[in-house]
């Protein structure tokens, strides 16, 4: 008995959307989400002074396994990033401790569902 497997088709879609994406026109995307997970972040920031969400920016960075978008809070207090401590939580001077909220993994979820459709669309687009 003999058991075959006929696969028909090729990458053709994949490659077209890579080719489409190289360069320019990849760091504008790039750029748009950048934007727009600044935005998410500093809505969804709790604010007490308004530093911390108007300290959110991003960078794009270009390495060996590809591209990424890296999102950074520059507010600290005796070299703490306040943005981690509200997220995680933290201890007190005086003993206490204040519980963490999770603030950034919902802020920037629809930033990742977003990119994640687009690439979709372009990759499954004729």
């Amino acid at each position: 008995m003999k058991i075959g497997i006929t696969v028909k088709g090729d990458f053709k879609h994949t490659e077209k959307f890579f080719d489409r994406v190289k360069g320019k026109q990849l760091t504008r995307k790039l750029n748009q989400y950048g934007l727009l997970g600044v935005a998410a972040l500093a809505a969804n920031t709790p604010v007490d002074s308004g530093k911390t969400a108007e300290s959110w920016d991003y960078e794009i960075r270009n390495g060996a396994e590809g591209v990424e978008i890296i999102w950074t809070n520059t507010n600290t207090n005796k070299g703490y990033n306040i943005a981690i401590l509200i997220q995680y939580g933290h201890g007190t001077g005086t003993g206490g401790y204040v519980q963490g909220r999770d603030y950034i993994n919902p802020a920037i979820q629809p930033v990742f569902d977003a990119i994640a459709n687009d690439i979709w669309e372009e990759v499954t687009r004729s």
